[in-house]
């Protein structure tokens, strides 16, 4: 990719977001480094960093709310900087805070979000049926919106983003405070705009957010793209896998017997640790964690992971807005496995 424009992914694909050589500073702060970015159309680009990597900054940018200090951004074939203003009918922005108002319905919310899109009045109340509906936000749309939930909330402020039906969407941590319920249910939203031909990318620091959505992830850090590729991809970067077992004494016979079946290669001991350790046979697809790879790439920690994230369990698998106005588990006595990369092991 020599320049933005006419930008191709790695896969030969043209890219709906193509961003070279991008840096902003803040004084002496240097929040984007030489970002260069390529995200083909109908997916979801996941990007991962810690906080004050510049995810927010470069996400800030693509949605012409930040000018670059250098560098050239093209979304949709549009300039963001020397067409802003076109460039603003294309996408479509949820922050990290949803940016509704209370004292309105949801109803008058998204209409008036429609409206600064252009729309007519006429469009803006059927193209607000429709996302109300498409965000299961029908029966409450004559609600005040400070009686919804923080769920409700957010799906509202997805809502208004989608009313000017923009090929780009911008997420910004948008999971961020909302309960793993709701949190599951804006993922099902996700999947299915992207399922229609809209292009996702998604800022977060739930791996598992990443994991299950994002077609491509790249990993950001002191404002420079470290590494991108797919969830797989990144795992393997860890090198080769092992899987760990600790087991009662009266269970290690059978241990054995399985582990050897499974992987096809007989376990060794670790005597030290009192541990059988054996090569895993699918490698990082079943046993990587995500937080593993993340941590070796970045040095950062995302936070703890819950008790369930630790163990291996068989087959299971690892502001403003544009267009307004500015295995085995542990069981008693049984065996509890869990993953290890070998590079960290050995």
């Amino acid at each position: 990719m020599s320049t933005a424009q006419g930008a191709i992914t790695g896969d030969g694909a043209p890219a709906i977001i193509a961003v070279r050589d991008v840096v902003k500073t803040f004084g002496a702060v240097r929040a984007l480094d030489g970002v260069n970015l390529a995200v083909p159309p109908g997916i979801v680009y996941g990007l991962l960093g810690p906080n004050g990597a510049g995810k927010t900054t470069l996400i800030r940018i693509l949605a012409t709310l930040l000018r670059p200090t250098s560098g050239r951004v093209e979304v949709a074939g549009v300039d963001v900087v020397a067409n802003a203003t076109a460039a603003r009918t294309r996408i479509g922005l949820a922050g990290q805070f949803a940016a509704v108002d209370g004292y309105q319905t949801g109803r008058e919310n998204i209409e008036m979000v429609g409206r600064l899109y252009g729309l007519s009045p006429r469009q803006a109340r059927r193209r607000t049926e429709e996302v109300l509906d498409g965000v299961d936000l029908g029966q409450a749309a004559d609600r005040l919106v400070r009686t919804y939930s923080g769920g409700m909330r957010r799906r509202l402020d997805l809502a208004a983003s989608l009313v000017g039906r923009p090929p780009v969407l911008y997420l910004d941590e948008p999971t961020t405070g909302i309960d793993p319920a709701n949190r599951m249910e804006l993922w099902g939203l996700v999947e299915e705009l992207v399922a229609g031909g809209t292009t996702v990318l998604l800022t977060t620091q739930h791996l598992e957010e990443a994991d299950r959505l994002a077609a491509r992830i790249g990993v950001i850090d002191q404002g420079q793209l470290i590494v991108e590729g797919t969830a797989d991809e990144l795992k393997d970067t860890l090198g080769g896998s092992v899987l760990e077992l600790a087991t009662a004494e009266e269970h290690e016979t059978t241990a054995v017997q399985v582990l050897a079946r499974v992987a096809g290669d007989e376990p060794a001991y670790d005597a030290e640790r009192a541990r059988l350790r054996v090569r895993a046979p699918d490698g990082s697809r079943t046993l990587i964690a995500a937080d593993d790879v993340f941590l070796s790439l970045t040095g950062h920690p995302t936070g703890q992971a819950p008790p369930a994230a630790a163990e291996a369990h068989p087959g299971s698998a690892p502001q403003g807005r544009p267009g307004q106005p500015a295995g085995a588990g542990h069981t008693p006595g049984g065996p509890a496995a869990r993953p290890a990369s070998e590079g960290q092991r050995r």
